[in-house]
């Protein structure tokens, strides 16, 4: 009997080129899964137009709709457990979430950073301040980890993690699309294992 599909909520700040590859795995039959609801800190982010592109309910909540964090973090809550949500992907998202959010899905929040934690992680490590700490400090790789997110900046257990070489040629932009290609099929990886339990 086939089992039923997994149902994602989905967190992204900005260009949601993961968020899209996810999607575009549910939809090809890759992930036995389900996006539920894209929720974007970002009100003029691509991740929310790719995700009403895509017939997927998208919502900005952020401290302009929620001034208060309390506020904010509830109802990010709220609305992942109304639409029946089993695992939170933070899939460039740039905020730190709360921790009604992480009671109510204690183990099942996902968070990707590019590097191999726990080098380049803490607060303020995260995109183009990885990649030019990685060249500065004549890294010879760096890579990308997925990790369960425990409250505390990129500390949580980790899944999985890919490497990517660092060449000598490489600017901030090289590395960067060359982190983001393995991160897109990192997230496919770690998300059908999920899948398959």
């Amino acid at each position: 009997m086939d089992k039923n599909p997994i149902s994602l909520g989905i967190m992204a700040s900005h260009g949601g080129t993961n968020l899209q590859a996810i999607m575009d795995a549910c939809a090809q039959g890759v992930l036995n899964a389900e996006v539920k609801l894209v929720i974007s800190n970002n009100s003029g982010s691509r991740a929310l137009s790719r995700a009403r592109a895509g017939n997927i309910p998208a919502l900005h909540l952020s401290s302009i709709t929620h001034p208060r964090f309390e506020d904010l973090d509830l109802e990010t809550k709220n609305m992942f457990l109304l639409r029946g949500v089993n695992y939170v992907v933070l899939a460039g998202y740039m905020k730190k979430v709360g921790p009604a959010l992480l009671q109510a899905f204690s183990g099942r929040i996902l968070n990707s950073h590019p590097s191999l934690l726990p080098k380049y992680g803490g607060r303020g490590m995260y995109g183009d301040k990885v990649h030019e700490a990685v060249i500065r400090n004549g890294e010879s790789e760096t890579g990308v980890t997925i990790h369960v997110v425990d409250g505390e900046y990129d500390s949580g257990r980790i899944i999985l993690q890919d490497r990517v070489p660092v060449l000598q040629t490489d600017t901030i932009d090289d590395l960067r699309q060359r982190v983001q290609k393995v991160e897109r099929a990192l997230w496919i990886n770690v998300l059908r294992g999920f899948c398959d339990e």
